[in-house]
């Protein structure tokens, strides 16, 4: 049986040293054939600051990414996906999103923050 191109792979799979368990990615892709692994952590924001937080998912994984690629001796980035509860993104969203492979619809990341919104909305009538 062949490996997928691009397999989940779990932080146990790694077996990192002194890693925090809040500082966990929610997706890791690695691609064997590239020598590539993303970090990807994806968050539905109700703060106005979408491109400070971006900043803040990429310096809270540094200590991460440089692990991997030290202990796997791959590239390794990070990828920040946020979007606004309204639906809102940053301007470097579109550059972020295209680093995932496969295909995403940006339209269809935003109409699920706001869908996910009214539901919670809908909830506390």
């Amino acid at each position: 049986m062949q490996e997928a191109r691009y397999p989940y792979c779990g932080i146990n799979k790694y077996k990192l040293t002194e890693l925090s368990p809040n500082n966990k990615p929610d997706i890791i892709i690695h691609d064997n054939e590239k020598g590539t692994c993303v970090l990807i952590d994806v968050t539905i924001s109700g703060d106005r600051n979408v491109i400070k937080k971006e900043a803040e998912k990429i310096l809270k994984y540094k200590d991460l990414t440089i692990e991997i690629q030290r202990m796997r001796n791959v590239k390794t980035k990070v990828i920040p996906v946020i979007i606004r509860a309204t639906g809102n993104i940053s301007k470097s969203f579109r550059k972020y999103v295209s680093n995932i492979p496969g295909k995403h619809e940006v339209k269809e990341l935003q109409k699920t923050a706001i869908l996910g919104t009214a539901h919670i909305l809908q909830k506390v009538k």
